[in-house]
């Protein structure tokens, strides 16, 4: 029987990378428009792969919209093979929920256009998450392939026990860490291998053996998949002339011009039982480290940033409340939900959210993230207000300004919060602004003594920030904008064990109470010492942490140390300077301020200069411009110092076993990486971190092929370290690289990494990738006990930092909402909520979370049991899986029918 060599034609389509979009964009016409010419003269022309990602079609008729009837046509007639993805995205660099909406945004213009792919199209991302397959299960995809992650070794190869991630064929099994099975293809000699097939015999004949030989090491069975393309491949046009070439000159193989469904249906039919079966996250562990690209979650950190505060706009604040307001209104903001989404996921291809590419590309960027926030902001505004203005506040003084708190979030949340309350306006309706300006300072001499209080007139602790008097404005729904001049005070409150998704109402109102104020502080200056119930920090004279964990009564000195090195890599890669030269803070003097202490809270600025060289040597320039690999590069650091002053302001309230960091310097030094370090002195040859839909175990070491001597991991939230006694989380917010240090288990957090070009298959000069000016960064430490409840909290607080609590002024009137509300409560203990919207068909509300932890436990939501059922990721029914029950690395969606 003859051997089957598939033929599929495709061109992987990175929209931007060493070019910018529009660059792109313009070859990407020229591809389309040949296609459908193509299409028409070709009969025997099977059809093309367009790369999974159905916005290639969106990006083709911007410009070509009169070809939209043609495209219909020949994606109705199989010839354009379309999806299953909207875009084809970095899986590690963003959000368990942009995971997911790639997937569902994917389906729905997928299913505008036809029929989608049934393969989950992976071929050229920087590792693969752990949970693909669960994901693809949830999403009705039976397969998956991809490019990187797992080491061939070929038909004759053994694959050892310990070699977990290698697999002796390019099929083989994929695991979940939930047990979720699919067939997984690695394309084993990239997704190139038939790439511009000579139609010349000669050329052919010695085309075709190495192939074929190439192929037929890995392939589990006789159907041989060649990929007819690669990165911006022009379509092969006489593709089909080259086959008819082939199969003249090897009579023992069937060669067919085809496309992944076929090739699939055939594999599946025919795959041998002594398949590899490879588990979990696939991040090239048996490689020798150097091209796991992994270090592409430091460059550009800014761009992480951008995206995490964008991610959690959408994701944990905007459809939340939006949820809530639908609740009074009937009215949902779908289509505005699904722009901010697209624009937002724009951003999220691998070459883009790395931050691999050229300046141009990532300068475009920062205006998506920008218009994506933007529809956000807007939609929260909206939704604020319909919520205010049903909840009932009749409770209050007439004379007192009501303000409602609102947490948005899937867990109880604690957390010191800011209003700005307006306590009296002069409308320009009534009065020039200048005149109207001075009237509220007039008015700012007579406010009067102030107090915060509850439902029940019970006074709640604040401190008064500020007063002012400004300029503001009204844009009222049916009428003209209202500008005025208002007088406004800030008031800082502590808000405590706030339920996950609920409100309270809070009034800022004449004072009318004695209140007996603490002289407690929780900074003492003579000792230099942060204490509350749970934790006391020191902080040492070089600006260093010594923190007494009280609940294990565990010390862990040296926190919060910054090391400098130099990096003569590139946006994909870190290579420390040959001078392997370290600089660290510890050999500072540091200087303490405080700005904040009080009872309620306190802040520290810790201020250090660190000596760090002003860039690479001349050598770098040379290395770079030349090409030369990274692993081979001698450059070492300047001769040339400056002083870098590094601030780090420190917060600690009284109800958080936590401390923050905002650490902020200018940087105008070049060629260098700064990270973070907190040793923990922890026994333990493993850790966990967040990752998608999971908490990821990994081990502390690498494997026997490692040659890399960093080993760089991503993370989303949080990573931690813990044995016998207890553990240390620390949390980030879009700070996505750390590393384990061998040197008692320290903790590394990448906060930033400088280089001047992009790297890979040329000299790209990316200037904006040394990241000159200011920077910010935030993370935070927590500690826990050896119980798993005292863990999970501290992964639940450091997700919680990095969603805000959100707040809306309001005034006194009657309304069907009570003043503190939970609009749902689940009950499940190791439940992480990523999503709470309504459900696309807009017939019911969405709640979506996966278990933190590898245990069954019992989970259920406050609602009539009818009215409750659990749907995949496209919002399907699953009627066998049940509702009461959250199995160990379970992703489960609710939907909750009104």
């Amino acid at each position: 029987m003859k051997k089957k060599v598939f033929v599929v034609s495709h061109s992987h389509w990175d929209r931007e990378w060493y070019m910018g979009y529009e660059h792109h964009h313009m070859r990407l016409v020229q591809l389309m428009d040949d296609l459908l010419d193509l299409f028409k003269k070709e009969p025997r022309f099977n059809s093309f792969h367009l790369d999974g990602q159905t916005i290639i079609l969106d990006d083709y008729l911007q410009v070509r919209p009169e070809r939209e009837h043609e495209v219909r046509q020949y994606i109705a007639a199989g010839k354009l093979k379309v999806g299953p993805f909207y875009i084809l995205q970095d899986d590690f660099l963003i959000s368990s929920e942009s995971n997911t909406r790639d997937i569902l945004i994917g389906a729905q213009e997928s299913a505008k256009w036809g029929n989608k792919v049934n393969l989950g199209y992976f071929p050229d991302t920087f590792g693969n998450m752990g949970q693909t397959a669960q994901m693809m299960k949830l999403a009705d995809l039976d397969f998956a392939a991809f490019g990187r992650g797992v080491k061939p070794t070929g038909l004759n190869n053994q694959v050892f026990d310990n070699e977990n991630y290698s697999s002796q064929y390019s099929e083989m099994w994929w695991k979940g860490p939930d047990g979720s099975k699919i067939l997984g293809l690695l394309f084993a000699n990239w997704y190139s291998n038939g790439n511009e097939i000579p139609v010349d015999r000669t050329e052919a004949k010695k085309y075709w053996d190495q192939k074929l030989q190439d192929v037929e090491k890995y392939a589990s069975t006789d159907n041989l998949l060649m990929m007819n393309g690669v990165d911006h491949q022009p379509v092969q046009k006489n593709v089909i002339e080259a086959l008819d070439v082939a199969s003249e000159l090897y009579p023992d193989y069937e060669f067919i011009h085809s496309n992944f469904d076929d090739y699939l249906q055939a594999v599946a039919q025919d795959v041998p039982e002594d398949l590899s079966a490879i588990d979990g996250e696939l991040t090239s562990q048996e490689t020798d480290g150097w091209y796991t690209l992994a270090n592409t979650a430091s460059s550009r950190t800014y761009l992480k940033q951008k995206n995490t505060e964008v991610q959690r706009q959408l994701e944990n604040i905007t459809e939340p409340l939006a949820a809530m307001a639908y609740q009074k209104t009937d009215e949902y903001p779908h289509d505005q939900l699904n722009y901010a989404w697209k624009t937002l996921m724009q951003n999220h291809p691998h070459d883009s959210i790395c931050g691999c590419s050229v300046d141009e590309v990532h300068r475009e960027m920062l205006t998506r993230f920008e218009k994506s926030q933007g529809v956000g902001e807007f939609l929260v505004h909206d939704a604020l207000n319909v919520i205010a203005k049903n909840i009932d506040t009749r409770v209050f003084d007439t004379n007192s300004k009501p303000f409602v708190i609102v947490n948005t979030q899937g867990s109880e949340k604690s957390q010191m919060v800011s209003v700005e309350i307006e306590w009296d306006r002069a409308p320009f309706s009534e009065g020039k602004p200048d005149d109207q300006y001075e009237l509220m300072q007039a008015e700012l001499q007579k406010l009067p003594d102030l107090e915060v209080v509850d439902k029940h007139g019970y006074s709640v602790p604040f401190e008064l920030l500020k007063t002012e008097f400004k300029f503001d404005y009204d844009l009222p729904d049916d009428k003209f904008r209202i500008p005025y001049m208002g007088l406004f005070v800030t008031i800082r409150i502590p808000i405590e064990n706030l339920p996950a998704l609920s409100w309270t109402t809070l009034a800022l109102r004449e004072k009318t109470q004695a209140t007996i104020k603490s002289d407690h502080k929780l900074f003492d200056i003579e000792t230099n010492t942060l204490e509350n119930n749970w934790l006391k920090a020191t902080i040492n004279p070089n600006g260093s942490l010594k923190v007494l964990d009280k609940k294990t009564n565990q010390t862990y000195d040296d926190q919060l140390i910054f090391e400098d090195t130099g990096d003569i890599g590139n946006e994909y890669i870190y290579r420390q300077s040959a001078d392997n030269q370290t600089i660290y803070s510890a050999d500072s003097m540091a200087d303490i301020e405080v700005l904040v202490n009080n009872d309620n809270e306190a802040k520290v600025k810790v201020s250090l200069d660190m000596r760090i060289p002003v860039s690479a040597d001349e050598r770098l320039e040379y290395e770079q411009k030349a090409v030369i690999d990274i692993t081979e590069r001698i450059a070492r650091r300047s001769s040339e110092y400056r002083i870098v002053k590094i601030s780090t302001i420190i917060s600690f309230n009284k109800m958080e076993d936590q401390l923050r960091f905002e650490t902020s310097f200018d940087n105008d030094v070049l060629d260098h990486r700064v990270r973070v370090l907190f040793p923990t002195g922890l026994k333990t040859d493993h850790h966990q971190a967040e990752s998608i839909y999971e908490v990821v175990k990994r081990s502390n070491q690498v494997s026997s092929a490692w040659k890399n001597p960093t080993n760089p991991q991503h993370q989303q939230a949080f990573v931690n370290l813990c044995d016998e006694r207890g553990g240390v989380t620390v949390g980030n917010f879009g700070l996505n690289e750390y590393e384990i240090l061998p040197a008692d288990n320290t903790i590394a957090i990448t906060l930033l990494r400088c280089v001047g070009e992009m790297g890979d298959w040329g000299y790209f000069e990316t200037k904006e990738a040394q990241c000159q000016g200011r920077q910010h960064f935030e993370y935070s430490l927590s500690f826990h006990d050896a119980s798993e409840a005292s863990r999970i909290n501290s992964y639940l607080q450091a997700r919680n930092n990095q969603v805000e609590l959100q707040t809306v002024q309001t005034d006194i009137h009657a309304g069907t909402w009570k003043p503190s509300h939970a609009v749902y409560k689940i009950e499940a203990d190791d439940f992480a909520m990523t999503c709470f919207k309504q459900a696309e068909n807009g017939a019911g509300d969405i709640i979506r979370g996966y278990n933190m932890t590898d245990k069954t436990e019992p989970i259920a939501v406050n609602i009539d049991e009818a009215k409750l059922a659990t749907v995949n990721l496209l919002e399907e029914p699953l009627n066998d899986i049940s509702k009461d029950t959250l199995n160990p690395a379970e992703i489960k969606t609710f939907k909750i029918d009104w």
